[in-house]
């Protein structure tokens, strides 16, 4: 299945872990593991992570 190139603008302001990996080009397995890690910042309710669009902006900044 292709990904369709989209700007981070185009997503909510609330992430959700498919957004991450639609956004980044990394698989699943690679998003979980920077959210267990706690390297992208994330709110967790229940089982569900939801990730404010500013904290994945804050972690490109710092990678670059």
């Amino acid at each position: 299945m292709k990904k369709k190139n989209r700007n981070i603008e185009d997503f909510n302001d609330v992430l959700t872990t498919r957004d991450l990996y639609e956004i980044l080009p990394i698989g699943r397995n690679a998003v979980y593991k920077l959210l267990k890690d706690n390297t992208i910042k994330h709110i967790r309710i229940g089982k569900k992570m939801i990730i404010p669009k500013q904290c994945l902006i804050d972690f490109l900044k710092n990678i670059s």
